[in-house]
């Protein structure tokens, strides 16, 4: 049976520009960091003690996937304290903590682009 998400992938431009924000900036963890191919390396990186695993990697022939939307939601305990810890990290968001019915959130951007809710668990 299926237990969880291995791993989910963020296309980037620029991998090493890539890495440096999801460790230093978001707090994410290298589980691995090798060659791929002649263009790419295969990074996997863990987010605390979870299982799922983000691969910064660009597929070939998806390089227009570059900055979309993820389609997910990163989650939090507190939406505002993390929101104002990462916006001092220098991270970019494109939407302000926001309370619904169904919870908070707000939505940030990593170097390339690529937008993720940040809501609360």
């Amino acid at each position: 049976m299926i237990t969880h998400i291995k791993f989910v992938s963020i296309p980037t431009r620029d991998q090493d520009a890539a890495l440096a924000f999801y460790t230093e900036k978001l707090g994410f963890r290298v589980i691995t960091d090798q060659p791929f191919d002649d263009k790419q390396r295969w990074i996997e990186m863990r987010v605390g003690s979870s299982d799922t695993r983000f691969v910064l990697f660009t597929p070939d022939g998806q390089e227009d996937r570059i900055g979309g939307f993820f389609n997910g939601s990163l989650a939090c305990d507190d939406v505002q304290a993390t929101y104002r810890q990462l916006k001092g990290r220098g991270v970019e968001f494109v939407s302000e903590p926001q309370k619904q019915p169904w919870g908070e959130f707000a939505i940030m951007k990593d170097p390339d682009g690529n937008q993720f809710v940040l809501s609360s668990s």
